[in-house]
């Protein structure tokens, strides 16, 4: 008996890896462009103040519009994510993106910037979510080292945006263009993604897809992720601030201050691929930690170095780097991760992002600019301990509601 030719299995082979590659492709692509517009707020604020006639502390709220949007977009996206066809969702969210981002400067009413913030926020949250989500979706267990890479783009467009902003003001003399300029560059992107096709859910759970956390595991993460991200968003939105008003360098360097944390960042992300392959995603979120507290104790000695300055913000960038990429992976061993789950975490996140900038700015101001540092020190110490917690607590078997049937995961 003449046995199948086996030969049409590997034409469909083909387009299956054919199809994951360009779907992988506009979740990195993506990335570049929510850096790009998440990094452009920290360079940018002093000539937002001067727009809107307003102090650096009062301008700093900004922050709270764009992250309680996010917080939004997280939530909404999370739930859409998991009932239409999610490139739709995130070729929607970089429309808007693109639209936001070139409005966001062209006025000078600190309450109509604050509107328009919010709802570049919401998008990013979004695409965000969307990103995350579905990378998880198309790869399954394997999505580790594609996690770490998409957030390794996300870097890249961070790294890129301070640039960007610096050569584009020095052109035009004002912050319009870069704006308009980053903005525009979504809407190809936006037009590709919609034309691919989406993925459905499926788990990165190593022991099934119907794995559910209970509320208190959930939580635990949600928590976690509120203080690193309130970190990550922090440092860069008032580095070069910080910079500018210690007289550790003019406007333009700054910009390079805070493109040199960007840098730092983008590499510790790539390296964070082969890493994520071979070291467990606890100890690599504890050396992340301890690393940005070193960093911080830098600062904090030589608060008048500028050398000091340049170093920690590197040591800053290379330790943060990791810390939401790796906290997803450590998820992804304990639940399903599904566009609500993915939500969450990302309500953490932004009310982190929301919280922390807002009260760094507070103290900048009555304080002065070194108790900014002194405060993450304080974020990060709290981190060890809701890490050790976390780690302790997600061992604990009744913590994960399995299916019927379904095992507890080991």
């Amino acid at each position: 008996m003449t046995p199948p030719d086996p030969s049409p299995a590997i034409p469909a082979a083909a387009a299956a890896k054919s199809r994951k590659t360009a779907q992988t492709a506009a979740y990195f692509l993506g990335f570049v462009g929510l850096g790009l517009t998440s990094a452009s707020l920290g360079p940018t604020l002093p000539s937002l103040a001067e727009h809107t006639h307003t102090r650096l502390a009062e301008v700093s709220f900004l922050f709270t519009a764009r992250w309680l949007g996010y917080l939004f977009g997280a939530v909404l996206g999370g739930r859409l994510y998991d009932r239409v066809r999610g490139h739709q969702v995130m070729a929607g969210g970089l429309v808007l993106m693109a639209l936001t981002m070139a409005l966001a400067p062209a006025t000078g009413w600190l309450a109509l910037v604050a509107l328009v913030l919010l709802v570049l926020g919401l998008a990013e949250g979004a695409v965000d979510v969307g990103g995350n989500a579905l990378l998880v979706w198309v790869h399954g267990s394997q999505v580790g080292p594609f996690m770490n890479g998409l957030h390794f783009f996300f870097g890249v467009g961070a790294l890129l945006s301070p640039v960007i902003v610096a050569q584009l003001v020095l052109v035009s003399g004002d912050i319009q263009l870069p704006y308009t300029a980053m903005g525009l560059l979504l809407l190809p992107l936006a037009l590709w993604t919609a034309r691919l096709p989406s993925p459905s859910f499926r788990t990165a759970a190593p022991d099934g897809p119907a794995a559910r956390p209970s509320v208190r595991l959930l939580a635990l993460f949600v928590v976690f992720f509120f203080i690193c991200e309130g970190a990550a968003a922090g440092f860069p939105g008032w580095i070069y601030s910080y910079a500018v008003t210690l007289g550790l360098g003019d406007r333009t360097s700054a910009a390079y201050l805070t493109s040199a944390y960007w840098g730092a960042f983008t590499l510790a992300r790539l390296l964070a691929i082969p890493i994520s392959t071979r070291t467990r995603p606890r100890y690599i979120l504890l050396a992340d930690l301890l690393g940005g507290l070193l960093s911080l104790g830098v600062i904090l000695a030589w608060t008048q170095s500028q050398a000091a300055t340049w170093l920690a913000t590197i040591g800053l960038g290379m330790s943060l780097a990791s810390l939401f990429p790796t906290t997803i992976l450590l998820a992804g061993r304990r639940m399903a991760i599904t566009g609500q789950v993915t939500g969450w975490f990302f309500v953490g996140a932004s009310l982190g992002n929301m919280t922390f900038p807002v009260l760094f700015g507070q103290l900048f101001d009555s304080v002065g600019p070194p108790a900014i540092m002194g405060a993450m020190a304080v974020e990060l110490v709290l981190a060890v301990a809701v890490l050790a917690i976390l780690i302790r607590f997600a061992r604990s078997p009744g913590l994960v509601r399995p299916a019927p049937g379904q095992a507890h995961p080991a």
